[in-house]
């Protein structure tokens, strides 16, 4: 059975990120979870939304959830992990309008370009975010 646990560690990397690669999102309609007991092979990481009809009959905005699968994320390297955010973070489009950005557009040579600026960053590259 998966369990799902709030993941400041996550939020607090994913927002350095974003500061540090001009990545604008309202944070407050991100929440971060890092679960336990996924049966998935190769998945990382997952963004959720919020489906349309369930804004709606909320009268909400739409929220999206980032998920690290802890037993394949934690095993990676801090470099890899960051990718991963940054991955994860670029499923969100800036309109955060309730759907997602697909991989032709969040694709291995995109992530890169974000991870390069974030390496190139003013604040200086620090591994550890």
């Amino acid at each position: 059975m998966i369990k799902y646990h709030p993941a400041p560690d996550i939020e607090a990397r994913a927002k350095n990120i974003a500061e540090r690669t001009g990545i604008k999102h309202d944070f407050s309609r991100i929440k971060f979870l890092r679960s336990t007991g996924s049966q998935s092979r190769y998945t990382l990481a997952r963004c959720h939304a919020m489906p349309r009809v369930m804004q709606a009959a909320l009268d909400l905005k739409a929220h999206y959830v980032i998920e690290v699968i802890s037993e394949k994320f934690d095993k990676m390297n801090e470099e890899e992990q960051t990718k991963t955010i940054i991955h994860e973070l670029m499923h969100v489009p800036k309109s955060m309008g309730g759907g997602f950005r697909y991989h032709d557009h969040v694709c291995k040579k995109n992530v890169e370009q974000v991870y390069k600026t974030l390496k190139n960053s003013k604040f200086g590259f620090n591994e550890n975010i």
